[in-house]
């Protein structure tokens, strides 16, 4: 029979540590991707009872749009930075076994997968002749945010086409906001 060894090293505690950070930093993306609190947002489904429509889209107004979006761009890729290095140091960190390092690795190619998809969407929703967008993606629900002087329900409708051809997400679990 094999023993275990329950000596925890100094390995096991950066391990430890680095998951910590990984996990502020998933949660700290999370926080930070919701619109900023100074931006009023007014939500379709006020009512929470009622169905999702599939052109459902929610108005938010704001003064610095531009600024808006590319701080938005900013912690966004800043968020997703530090989880890639956090995870790269784990799989470099040496005392993982093989399951562990393609769990690891499996999670840092999902990254990576998810902001090209979130880039993608970005360019070919701006192609339909929106001057500025910015799409969340985290696997089982996105957020996108327009700049648009008003958003029609055949726009939201485009939209959400655009993201349901590039990545697999219900419907309910797609939602819109405006911002002028």
């Amino acid at each position: 029979m094999k023993r275990l060894n329950l000596i925890i090293g100094k390995k096991h505690i950066i391990l430890a540590c680095l998951t910590l950070i990984l996990g502020i930093a998933v949660y700290m993306n999370y926080v930070l991707s919701s619109p900023d609190k100074d931006i009023a947002a007014e939500d379709v489904m006020a009512d929470t009872a009622e169905a999702a429509n599939y052109g459902d889209a929610a108005f938010v107004s704001t003064d610095g749009e531009n600024d808006y979006f590319a701080q938005v761009r900013l912690t966004r890729m800043t968020s997703r930075d530090e989880a890639v290095e956090t995870l790269s140091a784990i799989i470099n960190g040496g005392d993982l076994s093989d399951e562990e390092t393609a769990t690891y690795t499996n999670e840092a190619v999902t990254l990576s997968k998810l902001s090209e998809s979130e880039s993608k969407i970005e360019n070919l929703i701006k192609a339909q002749g929106f001057s500025d967008c910015v799409v969340y993606l985290n696997g089982s629900t996105a957020n996108i945010v327009v700049k648009s002087d008003g958003l029609a329900a055949e726009q939201a409708a485009q939209i959400k086409d655009i993201l349901l051809t590039e990545v697999t997400i219900p419907a309910e679990n797609i939602r819109i906001f405006e911002v002028k």
